[in-house]
């Protein structure tokens, strides 16, 4: 890859993952300036995009990512801060997995809630059936300030690409933001769904093994993939070109 081709993927990708923020936002997700999205730039230094702490999601452009190497100081040598538990959390899976093109974290109420309670995520509904297989969990540890967290973090999630982490929030993983957001946004409507149903206050409605089974397979194959890239992200654009446009900046 030459040095433009890589200059023009690096832009692309802070594109996607601005525009990630600006989503997340949008959908209520985040956390004031709490939580993080991240995406890795090409090249074999492993370094990756990530906010700038301090900025509001709705506030992030294209331009105002810092970029960061696994030592956790901007690759620019500037003096941008990062959430250092931010930092942490995404080294530890961008070192870990090569595939891992993007990695979000959020801290909503209902998938904290579930991530919680001590049944964690349950295959209720259709929605829950889809990610459940590729669902792991990691145990709760503080505040991720704690580098030494890195190698359990890694080995809890394994190959999984979602991950809840327990009395903390949500974590996925996707080769590009588009395929971590729409992860990400199963994740969450599950949970959701799930908090809902236990509102409720009634036996569920059991669902055969053999529909959660066949469920869980289609989230496992390339045609996830392919939704999430070429019909769901760029109608998600579309939606933001129109309302929110300054994340191209």
């Amino acid at each position: 890859m030459n040095e433009m081709t890589t200059i023009s993927a690096e832009q692309a990708i802070r594109r996607d993952l601005a525009a990630a923020y600006r989503l997340v936002a949008l959908h209520g997700w985040d956390d004031l300036i709490f939580t993080h999205i991240s995406a890795r730039v090409p090249g074999p230094e492993h370094h990756f995009l990530i906010n700038p702490y301090g900025y509001m999601f709705d506030e992030i452009t294209a331009s105002s990512l810092v970029k960061v190497g696994m030592d956790g100081f901007p690759v620019d040598g500037g003096d941008a801060l990062v959430n250092p538990a931010g930092f942490t959390i995404h080294s530890a899976v961008h070192e870990a997995r090569e595939d891992a093109g993007c990695v979000m974290h959020l801290h909503t109420p209902d998938g904290t809630a579930v991530a919680t309670s001590r049944e964690g995520l349950q295959p209720l509904n259709q929605t829950a059936q889809l990610v459940i297989a590729d669902l792991a969990y990691h145990e709760y540890e503080g505040v991720a300030l704690d580098h030494d967290e890195r190698p359990r973090l890694q080995q809890d999630l394994g190959g999984h690409n979602l991950m809840l982490l327990r009395n903390h929030g949500t974590l996925t993983v996707g080769r590009s933001v588009a395929e971590a957001f729409l992860r990400m946004y199963f994740l969450e409507r599950a949970c959701t769904m799930q908090v809902r149903t236990r509102i409720l206050g009634h036996d569920d409605y059991p669902t055969q093994t053999s529909v959660i089974e066949k469920n869980a397979a289609l989230s496992q194959g390339a045609g996830m993939q392919s939704v999430a890239n070429h019909l769901v992200w760029p109608a998600l654009l579309r939606k933001l070109d129109r309302i929110d446009p300054g994340y191209r900046n």
